[in-house]
């Protein structure tokens, strides 16, 4: 028989679309097995300032479709310091509550699994980040959004590109990976895709463009992981200008936008799927691991994995798009 009666649930970290699925998600599973369930607003910061409010079924009622998440999200520096921990500890402590499960990256997971090694209060995380670069899961809440917003953009900019001579360098998030950058980049046709995984895209990029060229190739389009080079989209396309005079170059970041909007319904439907298996997760006596998707199946992943295991980008898909965009 597990000891958890009371839980609380945080987003931490940046926003995803999706987030408010999985707080409803677990919300409503713990309600159904008898557990109550805290909102923890503002994330880590907000476990230390105790800013908690009890959730009831109708306080995630409305919220499936919303971007963004009802419980606000935070970076917290202070959850990093032993005192911010001990502070948070006592927190939970004070509210009785007896399980924790947080929503967000590998920031918000390191944060977890060095909180379950000094305290005995289990936290289960659940991937909430629009890059998909977290180990252990295929997918990650708010990716397949992320990815529709990238791909409804670009396909406008490709209307104007055709109608002139141009040649456009789209920037798009990802961190330090380019899972945004490559099935986005594959999705809309893209010419090239810049990602910091590869070396010497650069190069290789100038030698495509003199090909194309040659064949009065009229308009591109170039898919630019945010730091795959110096400079991101700006600087890939400062690199070549000078080369392609007769091109008429333009520079898009797409930024935040691709954290907003209504979640797909992949992502509602991975949320939900998530947010269950964490409450049955707790339930089960599990701590300091990530719920996850593998073959579409859940998996639990312990956050010293999770957080410390690099997901690679998958050679095929770099395959795929380098053989397409001939």
């Amino acid at each position: 028989m597990s000891k958890i009666k009371r839980i609380g649930v945080l987003t931490s970290g940046g926003d995803a679309p999706g987030m408010n699925a999985a707080i409803r998600a677990v919300t409503r599973t713990a309600i159904y097995n008898g557990l109550e369930v805290i909102g923890i607003r503002h994330g880590y910061q907000g476990m230390i300032n105790g800013y908690f409010k009890l959730m009831k079924t109708f306080h995630v009622s409305d919220i499936i479709q919303r971007g963004g998440t009802i419980l606000k999200t935070a970076r917290c520096e202070e959850f990093k310091t032993t005192e911010g921990r001990k502070q948070a500890y006592e927190s939970l402590r004070d509210r009785n509550i007896d399980g924790v499960v947080v929503i967000g990256g590998d920031g918000s997971f390191t944060g977890a699994r060095i909180f379950n090694e000094e305290y005995n209060i289990p936290f289960i995380g659940i991937p909430g980040t629009i890059d998909n670069d977290i180990y252990g899961t295929d997918y990650t809440i708010g990716y397949d959004t992320a990815l529709n917003t990238v791909i409804e953009a670009v396909d406008k900019i490709r209307d104007t590109a055709s109608a002139h001579n141009r040649l456009f360098f789209i920037e798009v998030m990802g961190a330090e990976a380019g899972f945004i950058a490559v099935r986005s980049g594959i999705a809309c046709g893209a010419e090239a895709i810049i990602i910091p995984e590869v070396k010497d895209q650069v190069n290789n990029l100038h030698a495509y463009l003199e090909e194309g060229y040659k064949r009065k190739k009229s308009s591109n389009i170039i898919i630019v992981a945010e730091r795959a080079y110096p400079g991101g989209a700006f600087g890939v396309a400062e690199a070549v200008k000078k080369d392609f005079t007769d091109y008429s170059m333009r520079v898009t970041v797409l930024g935040h936008i691709q954290r907003g909007g209504s979640p797909s319904a992949f992502d509602r439907f991975t949320a939900s799927r998530l947010g269950f298996a964490a409450v049955d997760a707790l339930l089960d006596d599990q701590k300091s691991a990530m719920v996850g998707l593998q073959n579409n199946e859940i998996s639990l992943v312990p956050f010293s994995k999770a957080v410390k295991l690099h997901k690679e980008v998958r050679k095929d898909y770099l395959e795929i798009a380098n053989i397409l965009s001939v």
